[in-house]
């Protein structure tokens, strides 16, 4: 079968090393000079299954407000004249009930702990490395209201099978040794030990050189300008570089995948939220970070890969707008001052910010849709990382027509 792929960002690329294993002429086309140079450069870090929740919840109007109203918000809106954005939120809003936050989750668990076991396939049958860590997330908790609200989520941990530990602070400094200076600061914490963290950049690149030594073709510096409609389906893509034709065609291009379906009277509600990181080099080894933190408070990830520190977090609707906010470099400098004082250089720190493709139920929008040959892999929002490999994998089944290892179900845009 011979497959395009549009987008060669972590989504991207796992299909298409897992289609080209498979034996399928496959083709990558990415606007960007490499692999892995947009929203997959520089996330959090995370591949956190047990952590897959969507935004979407019951009371997160009321916290929306407060974090709005918060010095370091995790929030920010931009006022625009932008129909799209206002939609999306109010579907969103529609999606913060108990029945829906509890269903949207459980969808996201299943591909997400999918995933990590695909993961872990994949690192035994190609040794790849990535700044990998095995030692879970701490989700740390400033009040005993946040550590109370852990118990919903706990219940779909538990239906599904996922490990976690409910620590105070004696139980989270055993993990988090660095911590013992601030320990005051927390209450206690959700330990979910088979998360894991690395460096999604490097990565997506290797992976990429693994799908071209399997017969996959990536095209960098191509620029897609549409998709050619036709009677069967998408007839070919229309490029700066010539059309470009195939049997089934995939679109992996995040944020911009609404925009490319469009035309052929697709609606996806996938809207960019601007996330910003910091990679801070490590000043101190004993007094940073082990693995994964995460700061309930202020929704900020603090990681580390290798020598490195990687802070990311804050959630910002300003449309597909990239410019550097200072403001919330702060926010990220203040968190990881605040946890490890004297773990990182901050004065060294890269800035950086991308678009995560969100929808409003949290869930990716996965699988076929009503045009016979035309396949999307978008919406992993803020897990793209999280949930790449078991995507790839479900997509090399699913498109060949072999029988996936998971259910699909509430995966594609039938959803909707």
């Amino acid at each position: 079968m011979k497959v395009v792929i549009l987008g060669a960002g972590v989504i991207g690329t796992t299909a298409a090393y897992y289609l080209a294993k498979d034996g399928h002429d496959v083709t990558v086309l990415e606007r960007q000079p490499g692999p892995a140079l947009e929203t997959s450069f520089a996330n959090a870090g995370e591949v956190s299954p047990g952590y897959a929740s969507p935004w979407a919840g019951p009371g997160v109007p009321v916290k929306a407000v407060k974090w709005l109203l918060m010095h370091h918000s995790p929030l920010v809106i931009k006022l625009m004249l932008d129909p799209a954005m206002w939609i999306w939120g109010l579907r969103t809003l529609r999606n913060c009930t108990q029945a829906r936050y509890v269903r949207n989750k459980a969808r996201m668990v299943r591909l997400a702990e999918y995933s990590r076991d695909c993961l872990k396939a994949l690192r035994a049958d190609t040794g790849i490395a990535y700044d990998e860590r095995m030692q879970g997330t701490l989700q740390l908790f400033r009040t005993q209201k946040q550590l109370d609200g852990t118990a919903q989520d706990i219940e779909v941990l538990r239906q599904y099978g996922v490990a976690y530990e409910l620590l105070d602070r004696a139980g989270y400094l055993r993990y988090e040794p660095a911590l013992a200076g601030v320990k005051e600061k927390f209450v206690g914490a959700l330990r979910l030990p088979g998360d894991e963290t690395g460096d999604c950049f490097k990565f997506t690149q290797t992976l990429a050189k693994l799908a071209e030594q399997a017969g996959a073709r990536f095209r960098f510096g191509v620029q897609v300008s549409g998709l050619v409609g036709g009677s069967g389906g998408v007839s070919a893509v229309a490029t700066d570089a010539g059309t470009v034709r195939a049997e089934r065609y995939l679109v992996a291009l995040g944020s911009y995948s609404t925009a490319m379906v469009s035309p052929l009277r697709l609606h996806i509600p996938v809207y960019p939220v601007k996330g910003y990181s910091i990679t801070v080099p490590i000043a101190d080894a004993a007094h940073a970070p082990e693995s994964t933190i995460m700061d309930e408070t202020h929704k900020v990830a603090v990681t580390r890969l290798g020598e490195r520190i990687r802070v990311g977090g804050t959630a910002q609707l300003s449309g597909f707008d990239l410019a550097l906010d200072p403001s919330r470099r702060r926010t990220l400098e203040f968190v990881v001052n605040d946890l490890f004082p004297k773990g990182g250089d901050v004065a060294q720190a890269e800035f950086w910010t991308g678009l995560r493709p969100m929808t409003p139920d949290g869930t990716p929008i996965v699988g076929p849709t009503r045009v016979s040959n035309l396949w999307l892999a978008t919406g992993h929002g803020t897990l793209g990382w999280t949930m790449a490999t078991g995507t790839g994998r479900l997509l090399a089944d699913w498109m060949t027509g072999r029988k996936t290892e998971i259910d699909t179900e509430g995966l594609s845009i039938d959803r909707y």
